[in-house]
Parts: C-alpha cells; sequence; structure tokens
C-alpha cells in the first residue's frame, strides 16, 4: 500500500475538478478521481503522469450508489482530503426544464455533496484529522432568474458548509473550506443550455487558477475563498442591494436570447 496521503476529486473529467485533481496530484497526493461519464479514465491517465497512484470510478454522484461506489474505492484506506466538486446545472425557464433535468441538479449539487460530507467527515472527525474543499459558488448569494434551480442549490451549500464548519468547530484537525468561484471556462454552460447568454458568451475566469485559489485556502485551514476580485465585488454588491434587483442583475447575464423582449 502506497505510503502517500490520498485525495478524492469529485467532478474531475473537466473543469475546475481536473485541474484540482492535477493540483492535487502534483503535491504528491494518490487520487482516486470520479465522474460520471467515461471521460474520466483518459483525465486519470493525465494525472498520473505527475508519478501518484490514481485510479479513476465512473459513477453517478447523484446517487446514494454513485456516493458508496465511490467511498468503496478506497479499500478503507484512509482519506486525507477530500475535494466536492461535482456540481450541475440546467437554464432557461424554470417553467420550461423537465423534472428529470432540475431533479438532476439537486440531486447531484445537494444530495450526493452532502452524503459524501457526512461519510467522510465521520472518519476524519473521529482521528481529528483530514480537510474538505467544497465547490460552492458566488451564485449562492444571487437570486438566479433563469438558473433559479442551480443558484438555489450553491445557496443551500454555501449555507450547509458555514453551519458544518460550526458543528466540527471542536475537531481542530479538521478544516472544510468553500470555495466560491463565479463564471469560470468550463465546460459547465455548454452543459448546461446557456451558450446562448451574455455569461454564456463572455470572458471566464482561468480554472487552473480557480483551483489553485481553492486549494491553497483548503491547505490554509481557510473558512472559504471567493476566487477572483470581481466574484468579490459581485459578493458584496449581493449582500446590500435589494434581491429583487439582484434577479434582475442575473436576468440580464442567464437569458436566453430566445427570451429577450419578452418582461
Amino acid at each position: 500500500m502506497s505510503a502517500r496521503k490520498l485525495a478524492i476529486v469529485t467532478g474531475a473529467s473537466t473543469g475546475i475538478g481536473f485541474e484540482l485533481a492535477h493540483v492535487a496530484a502534483q503535491e504528491g497526493y494518490d487520487l482516486i478521481v470520479v465522474a460520471d461519464e467515461p471521460l474520466i479514465e483518459a483525465a486519470a491517465r493525465d494525472f498520473s503522469r505527475h508519478g501518484t497512484d490514481v485510479q479513476a470510478v465512473e459513477a453517478d454522484l447523484s446517487t446514494i450508489e454513485g456516493v458508496d461506489r465511490l467511498i468503496a474505492a478506497a479499500g478503507g484506506r484512509q482519506i486525507d482530503i477530500v475535494c466536492a466538486n461535482a456540481g450541475r446545472g440546467v437554464g432557461h425557464s424554470f417553467l420550461e426544464q423537465d423534472l428529470d433535468d432540475w431533479r438532476k441538479v439537486i440531486d447531484t449539487n445537494i444530495v450526493g455533496t452532502i452524503y459524501l460530507l457526512q461519510q467522510v467527515l465521520r472518519r476524519m472527525v473521529a482521528r481529528n484529522e483530514g480537510k474538505i474543499l467544497v465547490t460552492g459558488s458566488i451564485a449562492g448569494f444571487i437570486p438566479g432568474a433563469f438558473h433559479a434551480i442551480y443558484n438555489g442549490t450553491k445557496a443551500f451549500i454555501d449555507n450547509f458548509v458555514e453551519a458544518i464548519r460550526n458543528e466540527i468547530k471542536d475537531s481542530d484537525g479538521v478544516t472544510i473550506t468553500n470555495l466560491m468561484p463565479g463564471a469560470t471556462d468550463t465546460e459547465f454552460f455548454e452543459r448546461a443550455g446557456m451558450e446562448d447568454t451574455n455569461v454564456g458568451e463572455m470572458k471566464k475566469d482561468d480554472p487552473a487558477k480557480v483551483a489553485r485559489d481553492g486549494w491553497d485556502a483548503m491547505i490554509a485551514g481557510k473558512a472559504h475563498i471567493v476566487s477572483g476580485w470581481k466574484n468579490k465585488i459581485q459578493v458584496a454588491a449581493a449582500h446590500v442591494a435589494p434581491p429583487s434587483l439582484m434577479a434582475q442583475f442575473h436576468r440580464h447575464l442567464a437569458e436566453p436570447d430566445s427570451e429577450k423582449g419578452k418582461e
């Protein structure tokens, strides 16, 4: 068995998760990487060039069974770091969205995430050692017109992480950090059907920088990190502006071209 520490990175086939896995491997961690697509196998081969052991798991983390499969892949080995990054979005008007689509967002972003955290945190707290990074979002501070389900799930995650951090505060060897990025240059917007929106077309943050910001904050034991100065401004505005104003601001970002002019 490897003497190196073990990190789990979810949603590691692309985007921020892909970059987090690279950072973890570069820092000398063995990896279990997971995504719900075969692309995770190719990603794992890429991570392994850093000289660590990498195990790929294809699993649907919107399900309890998928999370259980991921945890079982550790084979009882101590899990030192978890980067809970898997997430999903669905754009366009809520009234037009299919049940299966918005339910998948909730089950991935909330149910699968908190079940994974409960399972690994129990073991970390028992030994008083471990670090967790959760990918929340600045979207959790903004009522998400035309992206309402996603923003609502991130509001839950941002709130949940703060609450759990307080619950485990006496376990000073265990930390949980909330990474809150803004719009990042990943496949997210294409997969959410948001390419015909202002946010889909705008210049976005570098996922490698976002991942490094999150990793460094986690290692330092920080409570949270908003990556990018423009995103920090949006968060500050969300704390003082009326929710109706922020919802209209988000509508400008996320409203599809086909909907514009109907209001």
